[in-house]
Parts: C-alpha cells; structure tokens; sequence
C-alpha cells in the first residue's frame, strides 16, 4: 500500500484583508487573521466582512482561513465570542486558533479547532490531552528542539502539528508571561502586551551593585528556521508558521515569497513524500532576501539543541530595533560626506544603521550617493571601521510596493463540436472538471489549420485566476473567435462554481469524554479565566484550579515570566559551563523603578523571573 503523502501548509500573518490577499498570492497555503475582537494582537481587528472578503480569495487556491480568537475569556464575554464565531463561521472560515478552553463547552457551530501557541504545548503529554479534546491543529511551543517535536509527533501521529519558522519570539513561553498585566494591566492573554521584555534593563546583585547598565536584557533576535525546514517536516512538523500579524504587507510579501520558494524546492526534492497544502503556482517580480525585511538578526533559538552552549547568543541586548543588512563598513565620516566600504548598491532613501561609541543604535537616511561616499543630510562622525547596517532598502522597498506577484491554476482544455452544440471540457489542478456548451450549426471544414488561432483564444485567461496549460482543439474545423470566447467565458464561470460548490471546510472533532488531563492542578500560569473552562478541565480530572492572574492575582511568589531562554547562558555565565564567567545570584533587573528577580533553574535550564 502506499503511504500518503504529507500535506505541507505555509501559514501566513494576515494584519488586514489586503495583507492577507497579498499572502496568499505570494504563496500561502493559509492565512491567520483577527477579527473584531479577542484576537490577542488588539490593535488589529477586522470585520467579519472583510475576513469573508478573504475567504471568498483564498478558496479559490484551495488556500484556508484562520480566525484568531485566541486570547482568554471572561465570564461577562461568552454571549459576545458565541455570537463572533457563529459569524466567523457564517462567512466560510476553516478554523478557529483558540487559547481559552472554555470555547470548548460554548455554544458554537461545529468549526474546527486549533490550539494556539498560547497553550503552552511542549510535551507528549499535553499534545495527546490537546488531540483529545477534538483540536484537529496543535501549534507547538516555539521553544522545542527537533528532538521534541518529533517526540511530540509520535504521541499524536494523526493530528497536524503547526510550528513557528521564522518572526518575533516571546522570551517567555507563550501564555506563561504575566509580566505585562502585573506591571502595567495590561494582558499578554487578552492581545495587550506591553512589551516590557523590549525594555532596557540594568544589571544588579541583591546589594544594588549595577553590573551593566541599560541594555535589553531580555530581548531576543528574530528566529529563522529556513536553514532547517526539511529537518522540521521529518520531525513530523506539516504547518509552518510564520510570525507577524503586526507586520506591514512588504514584509508579508517578502518573508512568504522567500519560504514558499524554499518548500517548493524541499517538496520537488521529496515528491514521493511531500505534497503543498494548497493549489496554484505563484509567480514573483522579485527576488525574496530575508534580511531586507525587519529582524533584530536572527537565530534558530533551541530547534538544534535543547541545552546550547553559552556561545550560542540569542538575545539583541544592544537595541530591540531592526538590525536590517549588514552592508559594510565605514572608511571615514567628514562633515556630510561618509565613506564605506561595501558591496551593496546603495540608493538615494536608504536607511543606515550604528553603534556609536556609547553603544547606542544611531540611524541615518541617505540623501545622495557618489561612488562609495554617501551624502547625508546633516554632518555626522563616525569612527573608521564602525559596520554599518542597512535597514530600509528603498529600493527593494519600493518594488514591493507595487504589484509583485500573480497566483494561476493550470487547467487543460478540449474543445469540440457534437449533436448541435460547440463543447468545451475545462479540467483544473484543483480536481474540478465541467463541460460547458453553446448551440452551434456544425462547422465548416477550415481551409488552413485553426489550431494556433483557437488555442491562443483559449489561452487568453488575463482576467481570471487560470493559466491554460494543454489544449485539444479541432483545428480542422472553422469556429468564430467570438462564439469561442462566449463560450470559454461560460466555461471558467462554470469552473469558478465547481470549486466554490466542492469546496469542503474541516469540521470540529469530537472531545473524549474519556481523556484524563496532563495535570490534577493547575496554577494561575494555567490561564482559567472563566466557569466554562473550568468545567472542562474538572470534567477530566483536575481537582484543584487557581483562576488566572487577570482574574485573581497571588498575593506571593508570582512567576511573571517563565522562559527557556537563560540570561546566565546569554551573558556567558552558565553555573554548568567551567571556566564560566562568575555572577552573583540572585540577579536583579531594574527598569524605570521596578525590580525584578532572576531565578536560574540549572536542572531544567530554564529560567523565572519575580517581581521583586
């Protein structure tokens, strides 16, 4: 027997429907959007209307929608999110991203679900809990190495696993950072995060000796697996996610451009194995470069290693800012006039990045440029061999402005004439296969061949989604271009309905009664916001439930950030590692007033943060 092939998902951020339509015709499989609300990034609601608008474009690719309704639920709430996605659900969206469990036991129509990152997914355990509750999608924790995904998939062999690949990451584990709500109100778990790890932080002991002041301690660069994804797809990963619902839409066109060229190349490698999620071949007016886009640089965090050496930097300590494309160096700074030297075309616009001797992140724009001596604005010193970093590429930036890229289905045609009508059978890639007809006296013989004349008025498709690939025509035949072209527009608007008739949603799994939960107790870190979720949990197995912080914040010993990241392992001072640089312990982190504990557990290597 042979064995199925795995369907490999590109999954993109959407901030708007226009964003997310550019997603999809740069090459994702699906796309994830907020709507209205509880979309855990506030300050990007969309209407439901608008998400229809992107579910009517992405269908048509056999591309699917994911509304994010993934932030916690109060209790005054649950009328309102029942009503959201019953409307979400009236408008064709495939699936729901969800946190809170307690949407579990609303009333809701039978939309498929996914766990969202914001489950805190990181062992087999809590995978199989997941799988059994009906999730039909599990988005695993972006902290996992190869190792544990794998080990994750053989708990849950049938259930799609969803992995992050390239974007921002969270230094703590998502849906376990409570250090926005408890120092400013505002909620990580509700869309509201304040960013307080973007902060500059100053070093202490416990006596208030600063060990190193104003830098952004716990701020991390940019992941990118693209060096990694076939490791990924054999670790049993089938969505790969990009960060970014906060993005603008170069950046979506760019970053999706870039992985849907490498997993096409992964699944040409491995036809037998691999197969896209989706249809359609997109077509770009650009080459997709990374590094163009926004990234504080970029690392693969723990995918190769689970304990990585203190070599191994994971955070931009320096600035939480782009750090764009190193582009070079500088020669020498007189007045306006700055030498580098570089390789890169340098344009008129560009944006130009440094470290100044202080250690702080300068940026200039360029105004003109002569050779390798840039013309700036106002006059500038910098010290000879300082690199220089580009973070805004003109124009790379103004190519994408425009329209950048097409998406086409192939189809393959045969035209015919019999019993009275001229005929034309219309198959798709899609599976989709119509025949469409018009009255036509028999044709008379061609005295030249028609061939040639009949397939370029078939293959003219400018207006539609559709590239014609093969084409059988009876060349021997006269047949008017003007009866054809009635006749192919009948034919796609018959092809346009076969696909949004046989177009099929996934539906919601059903929940084991039966499943044990991965826990008898859970903490406020567990995020039960409301009865509901509470019900759940109780009905499978939990005895003793702590409300979620935003509900009823512990009166001691509040962990506010619960991280793999190690600021000891960061600053080479890992207690494992001999020879070690030697800080004191505990650490204390200060920023504008506000103290915050370090607490390193070796054994786990993981790391807590308290407020002080």
């Amino acid at each position: 027997m042979q064995k199925r092939k795995a369907q490999i998902e590109l999954l993109a951020p959407a901030r708007d429907a226009e964003t997310a339509i550019q997603a999809i015709l740069h090459g994702a499989d699906a796309v994830y959007i907020g709507p209205q609300s509880h979309g855990a990034r506030a300050a990007v609601g969309n209407s439901t209307a608008d998400i229809g608008r992107v579910v009517t474009f992405a269908h048509q690719f056999g591309a699917k929608v994911y509304a994010t309704v993934n932030t916690l639920v109060y209790d005054h709430e649950i009328p309102h999110v029942e009503k959201l996605i019953a409307n979400l659900y009236d408008v064709g969206v495939d699936a729901l991203i969800v946190q809170d469990m307690g949407i579990l036991r609303m009333n809701i129509p039978p939309i498929a679900l996914h766990a969202s990152t914001q489950c805190d997914l990181r062992t087999p355990e809590k995978a199989k809990f997941l799988e059994s509750l009906g999730f039909s999608q599990l988005v695993m924790a972006r902290e996992l190495s190869l190792t544990e995904i794998s080990n994750i998939h053989h708990a849950v062999p049938h259930t799609p696993l969803e992995a992050f690949v390239h974007g921002a990451l969270c230094v703590s584990y998502s849906g376990r950072c409570q250090v926005s709500q408890c120092l400013k109100g505002r909620s990580a778990n509700r869309g509201e995060c304040a960013q307080v790890c973007r902060l500059p932080f100053d070093l202490m002991d416990n006596h208030g000796t600063v060990l190193m002041r104003n830098k952004h301690l716990l701020s991390l660069k940019d992941y990118n697996a693209s060096n990694h994804l076939e490791q990924m797809l054999e670790a049993g990963v089938s969505s790969l996610k990009i960060e970014g619902r906060l993005k603008d839409v170069t950046y979506v066109k760019n970053v999706v451009a870039y992985y849907r060229k490498a997993i096409d190349s992964i699944i040409a490698k491995h036809p037998d194995k691999y197969v896209r999620a989706s249809y359609g071949t997109s077509y770009f007016s650009f080459e997709p470069n990374l590094v163009k886009s926004f990234n504080r640089s970029f690392t693969t965090y723990f995918l190769e290693n689970r304990n990585p050496v203190s070599s191994t930097k994971m955070a931009s300590i320096q600035t939480p800012k782009s750090m764009g494309e190193p582009i070079g160096k500088v020669v020498f700074s007189k007045g306006k006039t700055l030498k580098i030297s570089t390789t890169a075309a340098i344009s008129n616009g560009d944006g130009i990045s440094y470290f100044n001797s202080q250690g702080e992140y300068i940026g200039f724009r360029v105004n003109r440029v002569e050779g390798t001596n840039l013309i700036l604005k106002s006059p500038i010193t910098i010290k000879p061999g300082t690199p220089l970093y580009r973070t805004h590429d003109k124009t790379f930036n103004d190519n994408l402005s425009g329209n950048t890229a097409e998406r086409t289905i192939l189809i393959n045609a045969h035209l015919w004439w019999a019993h009275g009508s001229l005929r034309l059978k219309l198959t798709d890639e899609r599976g989709n296969c119509i025949v469409s007809s018009l009255e036509c006296s028999q044709p008379e013989p061609a005295k030249e061949s028609q061939d040639r004349r009949q397939i370029q008025t078939l293959a003219k498709l400018g207006n539609t989604i559709y590239q014609l690939s093969e084409a059988i025509v009876p060349g021997d035949k006269f047949i008017p271009l003007s009866l054809l072209a009635q006749l192919k527009r009948n034919a796609i608007a018959a092809l346009d309905r076969a696909q949004r008739i046989t177009y099929r949603r996934p539906l919601r799994k059903a929940e084991n009664e039966h499943a044990v939960c991965f826990a008898t107790s859970l903490t406020y870190a567990d995020n039960v916001a409301n009865h509901l979720a509470e019900q759940l949990y109780r009905a499978h197995g939990v005895q003793s439930i702590q409300p979620a912080i935003e509900i009823e914040k512990p009166m001691e010993n509040v962990t506010v950030m619960h991280t793999r990241y190690c600021l000891r392992r960061e600053l080479g001072a890992c207690k494992k590692d001999k020879g070690a640089r030697q800080l004191p312990d505990p650490l204390i982190l200060r920023t504008a007033g506000q103290l915050l504990e370090v607490h390193c557990d070796c054994q786990k290597c993981e790391m807590q943060i308290r407020i002080k």
